[in-house]
């Protein structure tokens, strides 16, 4: 004898169709995700490396900073964004850029005595 199932077979179709938008949705918002671009940035005495950094209104940035010397930081006011920059270890920034122009941002942990020249310029497009 055999066992029927508890679910009657159009509410299974039902079900199974749930199932397939659901793993369509989670697919199709996996491959759409726009990527976030990876950027480099050295912190030096006394300048930042690349002293320019170009992206995109609305891009999602990850500023990855290392400093080879001594401690530094990163401060760009106009996005209210900041990080630490300790030597041996990569110091991570996530931005997205949501007005488009030029941006300073500067070094704001003492250095030594070229630091109050160490600076660059975000460029928003």
């Amino acid at each position: 004898m055999k066992k029927q199932s508890a679910i009657d077979p159009s509410r299974r179709r039902v079900l199974k169709a749930a199932g397939a938008v659901v793993i369509g949705s989670i697919t199709a918002y996996a491959v759409a995700k726009p990527k976030e671009r990876a950027i480099k940035v050295v912190a030096k005495k006394f300048v930042f490396v690349p002293e320019e950094i170009r992206v995109a209104k609305g891009e999602t940035v990850v500023l990855q900073f290392t400093a080879p010397e001594v401690p530094m930081g990163f401060n760009l006011a106009d996005f209210n964004a900041r990080v630490d920059i300790v030597p041996g270890k990569v110091a991570t920034l996530r931005l997205t850029p949501d007005q488009a122009g030029s941006f300073i941002f500067l070094c704001d942990v003492f250095c030594g005595s070229g630091h109050e020249d160490m600076s660059g310029t975000l460029i928003v497009t």
